[in-house]
């Protein structure tokens, strides 16, 4: 719940992307944010296989909810909002929509990637060279460039997470986060924002050739300690309603781009360009508000069903063809058998695992909504955020960056 929170918190500040305080807001976020989300996601994508049970819930909970939600947005966007979108659907995946098909190929490749940890330091190889392509398509520079974080939550054990929860973890996780909030305010001296949304090629940065590659370096291993830093500092017991609500991740996910958007039309830029301060305040506050309301019961009963529309009909159908136990006769006495269980679901679980616990052992998928295994997943991951206009200082388009961020 805390990191897609996150995501809709650093969507919305592309709203007040010319308040004082937002770029170092946003920076602070987007250096560990995203790069938390894909490792909550390749820690709970550990049991996919290839088979038939996987494969269909990957088609259930990201493929379909993609090819509904990516039209959906772009055309609102467009026809609503007035924003000058373009690009083709599906193959330019825009705005927030980029995570559901990059888990998506991740999750396409996890057998292959679990075989053995040196697929670890070759996905930072992989990672490295990925800066050299700028398409759009499919956001293969995200793709790659994320790459390593998903592969360490495939290979790491939860007695290697279970150090976070040590005393001297936790005590350095606060100078490491204020050291990270620091090199935020400088982010484009020593590196570029546009590197936090890792799908810019080098070509499209200022920065030299020859120390590219050390930068995107340096920005991953900022990326790993304040991801860490992070969750040792979620507690890991259940917060009661706050923990529940992690399961409303995809809910979130998919439906808080609409409202921000929603905001946007209605003027609420110009408003933060008279008050600033009290503009970003209410913005960020506006944004911790609408994840909560999006993943109230009342709200998620009612939206949940859009987001695995497959999963949801076939629920529903299984429901109505449960057979009944028959009633017994006064004269026939007590049945001698059990009645009959109803068939479940197949639908997998959410896409994104709920921030505000360690990620666990995840043997049997989980669901985005709380999506365990799948996520997008975080969407953890399963977290993930970017925002919903320009990000700040940067080169890429509106439909990159803090617009495309999980």
């Amino acid at each position: 719940m805390v990191l897609v929170t996150l995501v809709v918190v650093g969507h919305a500040i592309g709203l007040v992307e010319a308040t004082a305080g937002s770029h170092w807001v946003y920076d602070f976020i987007y250096m560990w944010h995203i790069p938390a989300f894909v490792f909550i996601s390749g820690y709970l994508s550990k049991s996919f296989e290839w088979d038939r049970r996987r494969m269909k819930n990957l088609v259930y909970t990201l493929l379909v909810p993609y090819l509904i939600f990516e039209p959906a947005l772009f055309y609102y966007r467009r026809t609503v909002v007035g924003e000058d979108v373009t690009g083709p659907l599906w193959i330019e995946p825009h705005w927030t929509m980029w995570y559901l098909i990059v888990l998506l190929m991740w999750r396409l490749i996890t057998p292959i990637l679990k075989l053995h940890w040196l697929f670890l330091p070759l996905s930072v190889v992989v990672s490295l060279i990925g800066g050299l392509w700028d398409t759009e398509a499919l956001m293969f520079p995200r793709f790659l460039g994320l790459l390593p974080f998903f592969v360490l939550g495939l290979h790491l054990k939860p007695r290697h997470l279970a150090h976070l929860d040590d005393v001297w973890v936790r005590v350095a996780a606060i100078p490491t986060l204020v050291g990270i909030g620091i090199m935020a305010l400088w982010t484009d001296t020593w590196a570029e924002t546009a590197l936090l949304w890792y799908d810019t090629g080098y070509n499209e940065l200022p920065i030299d050739n020859e120390i590219a590659f050390q930068t995107r370096l340096t920005v991953m291993m900022v990326g790993l300690l304040g991801a860490f830093a992070a969750m040792s500092l979620v507690p890991r017991r259940s917060l009661g309603w706050f923990t529940v609500m992690g399961g409303a991740t995809m809910v979130i996910y998919l439906f808080h781009g609409f409202v921000i958007k929603t905001v946007k039309a209605l003027g609420w830029p110009d408003f933060t360009a008279a008050y600033p301060t009290l503009g970003l305040v209410l913005t960020v506050l506006g944004a911790v508000g609408l994840a909560l309301l999006l993943a109230s019961p009342p709200v998620r009963r009612v939206l949940e069903p859009f987001t695995n529309p497959l999963g949801w009909l076939e629920a529903r159908r299984a429901s109505h063809t449960t057979p009944q136990a028959a009633t017994p006769s006064p004269a026939a006495g007590p049945t001698a058998g059990p009645t009959t269980a109803a068939p479940t679901s197949d639908a997998p679980p959410s896409a994104a695992p709920s921030p505000a616990r360690a990620p666990r052992d995840a043997s049997a998928p989980s669901h985005p909504g709380a999506p365990g295994a799948t996520g997008p997943e975080p969407l953890e991951t399963a977290g993930g955020g970017a925002g919903p206009a320009t990000p700040p200082a940067t080169t890429s388009s509106d439909d990159r960056g803090p617009a495309s961020t999980p």
